[in-house]
């Protein structure tokens, strides 16, 4: 739930990057303080409160008005994506050289491969969302698998598009001045738009702005939905108190859940960019908890199941899937690694974790006692899939 809570917070901090870009100095009025160098300013509290409003409010009316907003963004981010790396083709600087050297000249290979291998769990948030809302598809849910993996597909395609963008268009120590340079005069230093801008000139904004808007919409819409469908199965399972699963009686949807969501982002705006990436941290080591939790229930599915196709081909991927989260997870964790998390994210994620604890202790006795079939249907919508709890 905090890795679905960060990427909101995150596209909503977006914003602020955003109009700074496009609009120097319009919303950073009223300076109230900073935090970790970040200046908090009214301005765009009121920008970003208003983003999440905005989205919370329609997840509030219902699925259908969210999903066809959902499908009008991802269009905007494909088509502002493709013009981006169009535009950057066209550049008389443009070249394959430019994306040397491979890596960072002020770390080793390794460590700079280890930082990314830390973080990818958290990358990866987003594909897992879809079995989130499988309870309201109006298809047939077993179509889900099939949508993740083209979403896999497409998305690692316009990601790499977007960094070859900036990688190619001119030689990095160039892009670096030009970005000391912005930072040198009080402008928003961002790579992306400095490279828009030199593609199509101040019209490179407007594309930008098109792509980088449908990429924050989709993510701060999309999350919205996880996390209230996320809470309300907590709920129904026992393990959150029955609030977060009451449905709204015209709406058909979770409403409280979907308030106590926008509550807790509208911390994000008075909390500045760089607090976000505590949270990002922290919900790192998160995310590889439950990507492990998922290999090892996958796994013992698997064991104990009949008739089942390809299982060692299965068995496989679920043993690499359970290497690779818990490497993630030391490599965030155990001192002296170059991709462990600060002091910071440890406070915030220690806060989490007795949090969890709190509300884990508090309803154990009544879902614990729940017979197994009514906890499955609570949790997953049907008595004939296993879960993994046991008394």
């Amino acid at each position: 739930m905090i890795a679905y809570l960060a990427v909101v917070a995150i596209d909503i901090a977006a914003l602020s990057v955003i109009f700074r870009f496009l609009f120097p100095g319009v919303f950073e009025f009223g300076e109230l303080y900073s935090i970790a160098g970040w200046t908090v300013y009214s301005g765009e509290v009121i920008l970003m409160t208003a983003g999440t409003l905005f989205f919370g409010y329609i997840n509030y009316r219902g699925i259908g008005f969210a999903g066809a907003l959902q499908l009008i963004l991802a269009f905007m981010l494909t088509f502002g994506i493709l013009a981006l790396f169009g535009g950057v083709l066209t550049l008389d600087t443009a070249s394959v050289a430019n994306l040397s050297p491979a890596f960072s000249d002020k770390r080793s290979m390794i460590a700079c491969v280890l930082l990314v291998f830390a973080i990818s769990p958290f990358l990866f948030v987003g594909f897992d969302t879809v079995p989130q809302a499988a309870e309201e598809f109006a298809f047939d849910p077993s179509r889900a698998r099939n949508i993740m993996v083209v979403a896999i597909f497409c998305g690692v395609l316009l990601y790499a598009m977007v960094m070859l963008s900036v990688g190619m268009a001119v030689p990095y120590p160039e892009l670096l001045a030009k970005l000391d340079a912005q930072r040198a005069t009080g402008g928003a230093a961002w790579g992306t738009g400095e490279v828009a801008t030199m593609a199509f000139g101040k019209f490179g904004s407007i594309v930008l702005a098109v792509a980088v808007f449908g990429a924050v919409c989709t993510g701060t819409n999309g999350f919205f939905i996880a996390t209230s469908r996320l809470l309300l199965s907590m709920s129904r399972s026992g393990i959150l108190p029955a609030w977060f699963g009451e449905i709204h009686p015209k709406y058909r949807t979770p409403y409280k859940a979907i308030l106590f969501t926008i509550i807790v982002v509208l911390l994000t705006p008075f909390a500045g960019r760089s607090a976000v990436a505590w949270t990002v941290d922290m919900s790192s080591v998160g995310t590889g908890i439950g990507y492990l939790f998922t290999c090892l229930a996958a796994r013992r599915v698997i064991m104990g199941s009949e008739g089942v196709d390809k299982k060692g081909l299965k068995l496989f991927c679920c043993a690499v899937g359970t290497i690779t989260a818990v490497m993630c997870i030391l490599l965030l964790l155990v001192p002296g690694s170059p991709a462990r998390i600060g002091t910071a994210p440890f406070i915030c994620l220690a806060v989490w974790v007795v949090l969890g604890f709190i509300f884990y202790f508090s309803n154990k006795k009544h879902w614990i006692s729940l017979p197994e079939e009514k906890v499955r249907e609570n949790v997953l919508g049907r008595k004939d899939i296993a879960v993994f709890f046991k008394k």
